[in-house]
């Protein structure tokens, strides 16, 4: 009999990618579809599920063509956490699914307040499911009314794929509707939302078998096996071997965070620190969050007219080489375009630059954005750190890993050593695939497999009096950043 090969497919914000990766762990081709995010109004953030499913089929006929699809013998799932698919009783889709960095319900979130949190897991957020569920019961009651279920973005791609409504402890944790350290839905919660249990999905662990193939056309055997999959983040943990407690990474994509796993839920809601359930049974994850990272850099490098990021990454090497000190009196960024979470969990929150002048460069100001980004996870770490989190020598995933001088440069900010992965890029379909294989009782021994290691960065401790007198100039900006709230 062939070796069974796995499908890992991973729903980002931006681009929905798959794998094929055989039990050796080899990655045997990928794909990838782009992605659009509609903001319709200001702080909305929205995407229509049909354009996942339509991007996941697109994505399959590109890995069709090579000879290991006929293998497929399971399929794991990664997706973008927070997001609110709303279907009625026939499964259609009833709203745009709203995002993770969508603020319409602050005011819910607000109104949830921090009663729960201990057993959630997290304080009530507008970036999470149920403050949601609450706008849409005061601003879209006729949608409210219809909904029969309530799925996370990529258990919608499950339902495509098998007709059953499943999601994971993972993604469920990042609905505010689960008892994080009983992994189980918490009805109190999911009642103060407007909701009933009835509403939502089964659970399962992301290893677990949770449905078998039964679309058509996509040139797969029925009865695929489908496993339960989780949340971008722990798949992603999954990926580069990131399993047990004290491992540690930092994620640099879209969006930012500072990740540890833990043997035990251990939160600090107060400084907006999520505790979350792990991809796998009896593992969970601290984890400090912002909301704009990488992206960060893509905004500076728009503003400035560069052509690209690497272009202007290759104008802050030249004129601020990483192994020479930045000028105290350079410009500071405060990387709060979209709000911020972690420590802060103010989603009016604006970023902005300060201490410019006549003799301010383009350089200048990417290097601004990445130390400010650098300083917002050093927020982020700190807090971790408040919920008795251990984090040691950090692997740095997503797009951001790809610039060495931004990885020097946070290990110089946050005291670390800090490494890179080859193949990191696709760590949350590696981890989906992984995920996959466990559904079908193979592949067991991949998970205690990283990645290799690309290169490591250590702390250069003569920048260290330098970036700290930065550090507690950028903290000192918060305050005047917050006056500007409502204007």
């Amino acid at each position: 009999m062939s070796s069974p090969v796995s499908l890992g497919i991973d729903l980002g914000t931006s681009e929905l990618k798959a794998i094929l990766m055989d039990l050796d762990g080899t990655v045997l081709a990928h794909a990838g579809v782009r992605l659009s995010v509609s903001r319709r109004h200001s702080g909305w953030s929205e995407q229509a599920p049909q354009d996942w499913w339509q991007a996941c089929v697109q994505a399959l006929a590109q890995l069709r063509a090579h000879p290991a699809f006929a293998r497929v013998a399971c399929i794991g799932l990664s997706g973008q956490m927070h997001g609110a698919v709303l279907l009625g009783r026939d499964d259609q889709v009833l709203y745009p699914a709203i995002l993770w960095d969508d603020s319409r319900a602050i005011a819910e979130a607000q109104e949830l307040g921090a009663g729960f949190a201990d057993v959630t897991g997290s304080l009530p957020m507008a970036g999470l499911t149920a403050p949601k569920l609450l706008w849409l019961q005061r601003h879209e009651p006729e949608v409210f009314q219809a909904i029969d279920c309530v799925l996370s973005p990529k258990d919608y791609l499950r339902l495509r794929l098998s007709g059953e409504r499943v999601s994971e402890m993972s993604d469920a944790a990042g609905t505010l509707w689960l008892d994080v350290a009983n992994r189980e839905w918490y009805g109190p919660m999911v009642r103060a939302s407007g909701l009933a249990l009835q509403r939502l999905p089964r659970l399962v662990e992301g290893g677990a078998a949770s449905a078998v193939l039964t679309a058509t056309g996509l040139g797969l055997p029925a009865g695929v096996v489908i496993a339960g999959g989780g949340g971008d983040n722990p798949v992603a943990a999954v990926g580069i071997g990131a399993i047990n407690a004290g491992d540690g990474f930092i994620t640099l994509g879209t969006s930012a965070a500072i990740v540890a796993i833990t043997d035990h839920a251990a939160g600090n809601p107060a400084s907006a620190v999520h505790s979350f359930c792990h991809a796998l049974p009896g593992r969970w994850y601290t984890m400090g969050a912002m909301l704009a990272g990488a992206s960060c850099l893509r905004w500076v490098t728009r503003l400035t007219g560069t052509r690209d990021e690497q272009a202007l990454l290759e104008q802050v090497q030249a004129q601020l080489p990483i192994a020479q000190a930045v000028p105290l009196s350079a410009p500071l960024f405060l990387p709060y375009l979209a709000g911020e979470r972690t420590p802060h969990n103010d989603p009016l929150l604006r970023g902005g630059f300060m201490n410019l002048g006549h003799d301010c460069t383009p350089a200048l100001l990417g290097y601004a954005v990445m130390e400010g980004v650098g300083f917002g996870l050093l927020d982020a770490l700190h807090a971790v750190q408040s919920a008795g989190a251990r984090v040691g020598a950090c692997a740095l995933v997503g797009g951001g890993a790809r610039s060495e001088y931004w990885a020097q440069l946070l290990a110089n900010i946050l005291q670390r050593e800090i490494f890179t992965l080859h193949g990191s890029e696709l760590s949350a379909c590696v981890g989906a695939a992984k995920l996959g294989l466990m559904a079908i009782g193979q592949g067991a021994e991949l998970l205690q497999a990283g990645m290799p290691v690309k290169a490591r960065y250590q702390p250069d401790v003569g920048q260290q009096p330098l970036l700290e007198a930065r550090y507690r100039k950028f903290k000192g900006l918060l305050a005047a950043a917050k006056t500007l709230h409502g204007l």
